[in-house]
C-alpha cells in the first residue's frame, strides 16, 4: 500500500511539473501590468500630471496669495500659516524621471519630436520649481538610477535659469526639422506634424516668460529683440489658438480637478474684495466669470458679486457681510458637480481648461518690454491692447453658452481712464500689471511670481496675517531634505541667506 502511494504522488508532482510548465508565461502574465512602454504613453502621463498640479496649485495657494481668492474657513493659507508644500517639488521631480525615461526610449535621437517638446517640459517644469523655491536640484536631479547620485547638489538659481534658457532655445531649433508624422500622446496641440510649430512657439514665449522674469538680474534686451525681431527662425504665440492649455473632458477621470470637490471643501474658498473691487472700478464684465452673485443679494432681487477680505481670522471671516450667504462663490465655470445654486443645473464637468501659458501672457510681456526699452519691434500699446482683448475672447470661448453670461468686451472699455495706454512710464507698467494680474488668474502660481517681480498691483497682507505683515515670496524646502539630502540643502539656505523661511529671497529677488 505504502509502495502504491508513492507511486501516485511521483506521478502527481510530475502532472504538476508539467502542467505547471506548460503555458507558465501566458498564465503567470498580467496584461494589465505592462512591463515596457512607450513615449508617447510617458508624454500623455507627464502632461496631464502637471496640467492638473498648476490646476490643484492655483486653487490652494496661487488664487489666494494673489488675492484673487480669499478664504471663509481654515483660513491658514489665507493668513500665511504656511507650512511646508511639497507638491511642486514632488511633481516635478516624479515627472522628470518619465521624461529622461522618453529620452532613454528613444535613444537621446535630438532629430526625434520627442527629444525637443521634452526638453520644453523639463524647462517649464524647473521653472516652476526654482520659482517657488529658489535654489533647487538640477544638473544632479535625476541622476540615482543612472549615476549613482542620491543626494543631488543644489544649482544657483541663475545656473538653473541659463540652463532652461538654453534647453528652450534648442528646443526650438530642433523641433524645426522633426518629423512629427508619427508624434502622438500630445495632450496639449494634438501632434502630429502641425503640432511641432506650436510647440516652437511655446519654447520662445516661454523664453520670453524667462527673459523678463531675470531681468532685473541681467540685461536681456538683446535676447529678447531676437526672438521678437525674427519671427521665422523664433515663433511666438500669435493668438488663442496658440494657447498651451489643458481642455478636460466630460468624462472621469478627465474632468476639471475641482469637480470632484466635497462643496464644503469648494465653498471654504470665495472670491477675493480686492479682485472684485478692482473689476467693479474698471466696469469690467469678467467679473461675472470670476463670481457668482451672493445668495443674499440673489434673494432679495438684487443681484451682486462681493467678495470678502483677505487673511481674516475664522471667526470674522465666517461673519462677513452677515455669513457665507453674503458673500459671493466662485464662479460657476470652475465648481464642482454639486456647487450649483438655487435652480441651476450642475455645472459643466469641462468647462474650464488647465493653463500653462496664453497668448494674453505673452502680449503682456512684450508691452512691458517695449515700454521699458527691451525690444524695438512692435508698439507698446498695440501689445497692451492685444492681451486685454485676447483674455476677453478667450473666456468667451470657454463660458458655456448655457450659463448665460455676457463676458464680451464693451466698446469703450479699452479707452476709459483707468484702461487707457496713457501716462506716465509708471503708470503704463502699472496698468500692464494689473491686467496681467487679470489674465493670469487660476494659472498656477504665475501670478504670484509675477507680482514679486514687480510688486504690482498692490496686495496687501490681511489684518489677521501670520507673516509680520509680510507676503509670503517663496516655499520653504521640504522638511525630508533635512535628513535625506543634509549638506546640499544646508548649502543652499545658507547661499540664499541663511534662512529657510517664506521671506527668503532668492537670486531673482535678491
Amino acid at each position: 500500500m505504502m509502495k502504491l502511494i508513492n507511486i501516485m504522488v511521483v506521478v502527481l508532482v510530475i502532472g504538476l511539473t508539467t502542467g505547471c510548465k506548460k503555458d507558465f508565461e501566458e498564465v503567470n502574465t498580467n496584461n494589465n501590468n505592462p512591463t515596457a512602454v512607450t513615449p508617447d504613453v510617458l508624454l500623455s502621463g507627464i502632461i496631464k500630471n502637471m496640467m492638473d498640479r498648476q490646476v490643484n496649485e492655483a486653487w490652494s495657494i496661487g488664487n489666494i496669495v494673489v488675492q484673487h481668492h480669499a478664504k471663509i474657513q481654515f483660513v491658514n493659507e489665507d493668513r500665511y500659516g504656511w507650512n511646508e508644500r511639497n507638491d511642486i517639488w514632488n511633481t516635478v521631480y516624479s515627472n522628470y524621471r518619465n521624461i529622461q525615461n522618453i529620452l532613454i526610449l528613444v535613444e537621446n535621437n535630438e532629430a526625434s519630436p520627442y527629444y525637443g517638446v521634452s526638453l520644453i517640459l523639463k524647462s517649464w517644469m524647473f521653472s516652476l520649481a526654482t520659482d517657488a523655491y529658489g535654489d533647487v536640484p538640477y544638473s544632479d536631479a535625476g541622476k540615482a538610477k543612472t549615476g549613482g547620485i542620491y543626494q543631488p547638489a543644489y544649482d544657483k538659481q541663475e545656473d538653473i535659469y541659463a540652463g532652461i534658457l538654453a534647453d528652450l532655445k534648442k528646443a526650438n531649433e530642433l523641433l524645426e526639422s522633426a518629423d512629427g508624422s508619427n508624434f502622438t500622446g500630445d495632450l496639449l496641440y494634438g501632434g502630429g506634424v502641425t503640432a511641432l510649430l506650436k510647440w516652437r512657439k511655446l519654447a520662445n514665449s516661454l523664453r520670453l516668460r524667462a527673459l523678463m522674469r531675470i531681468s532685473a538680474k541681467k540685461n536681456v534686451a538683446a535676447d529678447m529683440q531676437a526672438i521678437v525681431g525674427n519671427a521665422a527662425g523664433n515663433p511666438v504665440f500669435e493668438n488663442n489658438n496658440d494657447n498651451a492649455v489643458l481642455k478636460y473632458l466630460p468624462a472621469a477621470p478627465n474632468q476639471w480637478p475641482m469637480y470632484g470637490s466635497r462643496v464644503g471643501s469648494f465653498d471654504e474658498f470665495r472670491v477675493s474684495k480686492t479682485f472684485t473691487d478692482r473689476l467693479t472700478q474698471l466696469s469690467d464684465p469678467r467679473i461675472k466669470i470670476f463670481g457668482r452673485p451672493t445668495q443674499n443679494s440673489v434673494a432679495g432681487g438684487s443681484p451682486e458679486i462681493k467678495g470678502i477680505p483677505n487673511g481674516l481670522s475664522d471667526v470674522d471671516a465666517l461673519a462677513y457681510n452677515g455669513g457665507v450667504q453674503g458673500v459671493s462663490r466662485v464662479g460657476y465655470t470652475f465648481a464642482c458637480l454639486v456647487c450649483n445654486d438655487a435652480g441651476q443645473a450642475p455645472p459643466e464637468p469641462a468647462a474650464a481648461q488647465g493653463l500653462l501659458m496664453t497668448y494674453a501672457e505673452l502680449q503682456f510681456i512684450l508691452a512691458e518690454a517695449h515700454q521699458k526699452g527691451l525690444i524695438t519691434t512692435g508698439n507698446a500699446e498695440t501689445y497692451y491692447n492685444n492681451g486685454i482683448t485676447a483674455n476677453f475672447n478667450y473666456w468667451q470661448s470657454v463660458v458655456p453658452a448655457a450659463y448665460n453670461l455676457n463676458v464680451a468686451m464693451p466698446a469703450n472699455y479699452l479707452t476709459q481712464a483707468p484702461v487707457v495706454y496713457s501716462g506716465t512710464d509708471a503708470e503704463k507698467l502699472e496698468k500692464i500689471a494689473l491686467q496681467k494680474w487679470i489674465a493670469l488668474y487660476f494659472n498656477g502660481l504665475e501670478a504670484w511670481f509675477d507680482w514679486r517681480r514687480t510688486g504690482s498691483p498692490t496686495i496687501t497682507p490681511g489684518p489677521s496675517n501670520l507673516n509680520n505683515n509680510k507676503v509670503p515670496i517663496r516655499y520653504i524646502y521640504p522638511l525630508s531634505e533635512q535628513s535625506l539630502n543634509t549638506a546640499n540643502r544646508a548649502a543652499a539656505v545658507q547661499r540664499q541667506g541663511n534662512t529657510d523661511d517664506l521671506n527668503t529671497k532668492m537670486w531673482l529677488l535678491q
